[in-house]
């Protein structure tokens, strides 16, 4: 026998032995999951004692309440304050109401009103402001996630610049046609009413409405308005039925309220959202002059933060702006 057919024999016989290998099933495992299917291990946990919490000194306890010039908007459920036009504030009212949404101010007057054309009110649960695509422009983000009976196929988030209301009045109407971001859960349908924007990656985040659990999910920037994107869930929280969720205009803070309560973070430099709310938080001032506290959100300036709150079910309750300053 040749040298060179001794050769081939031997080359042949290595790799029938190295195809025959059983295919390596662990690293099959490591590959990237599709979006929204983190494995298990991922989800963090917030394991803190919501009871047993100090206080925050940033904001004064004593807050102003102001009375709305609108007494008919009985379910307000979201506020942002603009990043465009000095001091105005906007709010909407939640399910089965209509498609606008009031622009107003910290002495609550009645500045008009911004109409989504096409777009019905599913249920809008709370609003965000902040940067989006154009650099240059600041936009309104509307959270149509409410889902009392968590049966909606997909949940869906209206992104628009925002427009120019330096002038606004009663009278004032603007009609808006704005994007559409469509989402799902990854895990199906669930109530959610807290909707937040980080002005410094443009990343959505969304906070679930459960019993004694609020789970924490993310669409990362940039968001898809040609396909339904599926959101990615970071975390769970022992908070109760949560209603509204904000991050603050530089993204240093964030605020979480439930209707009888508020928390407060203060984030460290270059720590992310997540890794934020994974540190036990600070309980924040609440007067407990809301029933039924709807929605939260920080001043543009940084002097304090504002809520809001529902009054349909409470007769003799009126519609009003609270206000915390910042010491």
């Amino acid at each position: 026998m040749t040298l060179k057919i001794i050769l081939f024999l031997l080359f042949t016989s290595i790799l029938f032995h190295e195809c025959s290998k059983p295919k390596d099933l662990k690293a099959d495992l490591t590959e990237t999951p599709i979006s929204g299917s983190l494995p298990v291990d991922t989800v963090k946990k917030g394991n803190y004692d919501l009871s047993l919490l100090e206080s925050t000194t940033v904001f004064g306890n004593l807050p102003s309440v102001t009375k709305l010039k609108r007494q008919d908007l009985l379910e307000l459920s979201g506020l942002a304050c603009s990043r465009t036009n000095t001091g105005l504030l906007y709010t909407h009212e939640d399910s089965g109401n209509s498609n606008e949404i009031y622009i107003t101010n910290a002495n609550g007057d009645d500045l008009g009103k911004i109409v989504l054309d096409g777009i019905s009110n599913r249920d809008w649960e709370d609003l965000a402001c902040g940067p989006g695509p154009e650099s240059t422009k600041s936009y309104l983000y509307v959270g149509d996630i409410g889902d009392n009976n968590s049966a909606y196929p997909f949940i869906t988030v209206y992104r628009f610049p925002e427009p120019d209301l330096k002038t606004g009045s009663p009278q004032t109407i603007v009609h808006i046609t704005p994007e559409v971001l469509k989402f799902t859960y990854p895990k199906g349908a669930v109530n959610a009413e807290s909707l937040m924007l980080d002005p410094l990656t443009k990343d959505l985040y969304i906070m679930t409405k459960q019993v004694a659990q609020s789970n924490l999910f993310v669409a990362k920037y940039p968001q898809s308005i040609l396909s339904t994107t599926m959101l990615i869930q970071l975390a769970s929280f022992p908070f109760d039925l949560l209603t509204s969720a904000d991050i603050s205009p530089d993204g240093s803070e964030i605020l979480v309220r439930t209707t009888g309560q508020i928390w407060y973070w203060k984030k460290q430099p270059n720590e992310s959202v997540l890794n934020t709310l994974l540190r036990k938080p600070l309980d924040a001032p609440y007067f407990r002059n809301e029933h039924q506290g709807e929605a939260i959100c920080f001043a543009a300036d940084g002097t304090g933060f504002f809520t809001i709150s529902e009054i349909k079910k409470y007769p003799g309750d009126v519609a009003a702006l609270t206000f915390y300053k910042r010491n």
